[in-house]
């Protein structure tokens, strides 16, 4: 009889909790975690998307970014280039709280955004040095949808911008366990670097043996894959495509105001070859005036 009462006990003691299987201190490890505590999942998507008037180039930049992040979701261009807020909008119907915005000027300018939507911070970044996987043709490979390990050198410690962005590349680029596009393989490395004050991207195959010796002791190895661009931030902001200016780059200059200054160069060599025509001109015509006239010229001889 006191079994059956001490059993009853327990179970009166077990309903107690509101939720149907919730644990008890009993079941509490040493640890501080609970048995049946799930470990909460990482659920980070990307939204990738362009403006209109990409080129070939630029297109397939986002064709590769696609294929090394299987956690984006692509969409159709964007038509305004003046209201970013909407970018917020397509990623919360998209479910995404990541954004890389391609944005394209002049057919020959191209700058990237990245942001977490829809909150924020967000950066833009002047893209250079562009070169695809179908340019470069390296000899690495690798499996498309795998996973990728991204590696920050030690400079990005040094200033806070550098900080804030590695912290926004990480969330970006770096592919959570729970996506549902992602093969279970790491076989490559997405390296980012900074170097003058730009960020420079790089993408590596892992390689654990020597193919001309696959039988010997595993050596591993870097084979660069592609692509590669360098990013020059020009200012973050605190909101998503928007906000007060956490960081303003003072040393970048706009293509644009390049080319100006050499068609600017080139029209200044023009204008100076023309003044010194005109000085040319000048000065002959006033030696002749200056000359006397001579008496045997034959107006005067035949007048």
């Amino acid at each position: 009889m006191p079994s059956v009462l001490k059993a009853t006990n327990d179970i009166a003691n077990r309903g107690k909790g509101k939720g149907k299987g919730k644990a008890t201190e009993d079941d509490v490890p040493a640890t501080g975690k609970r048995v049946n505590e799930v470990e909460k999942k990482r659920k980070d998507k990307t939204l990738l998307i362009t403006s209109r008037g990409v080129t070939q180039r630029m297109r397939h930049l986002m064709l590769d970014l696609e294929a090394l992040l299987p956690h984006t979701k692509k969409d159709s261009k964007l038509d305004s280039k003046s209201s970013l807020h909407l970018l917020n909008e397509l990623a919360d119907l998209h479910s995404c709280n990541n954004t890389l915005y391609l944005e394209a000027r002049r057919h020959e300018d191209l700058y990237l955004w990245l942001s977490r939507s829809p909150n924020g911070p967000s950066a833009k970044c002047h893209v250079q040095n562009l070169h695809t996987m179908d340019e470069l043709k390296m000899t690495g490979n690798c499996l498309k949808g795998s996973r990728g390990i991204c590696v920050f050198d030690g400079k990005w410690e040094e200033e806070e911008w550098g900080r804030l962005m590695k912290e926004m590349l990480g969330h970006i680029f770096s592919v959570p366990r729970t996506s549902r596009r992602l093969k279970p393989f790491i076989d490559h490395i997405l390296l980012f670097s900074i170097l003058d004050n730009k960020i420079w991207f790089r993408n590596y195959q892992i390689i654990e043996k020597d193919p001309l010796h696959p039988s010997g002791p595993p050596q591993t190895s870097l084979v660069e894959i592609g692509p590669r661009f360098v990013l020059t931030p020009i200012r973050i902001f605190e909101g998503s495509f928007g906000g007060p200016t956490l960081f303003a780059n003072p040393e970048f200059i706009s293509p644009a105001a390049v080319r100006a200054s050499v068609k600017r160069e080139a029209g200044q060599k023009y204008r100076v070859r023309k003044e010194g025509e005109m000085d040319r001109d000048e000065r002959r015509k006033r030696t002749r005036e200056e000359v006397p006239e001579d008496q045997l010229a034959r107006k005067k001889v035949f007048a």
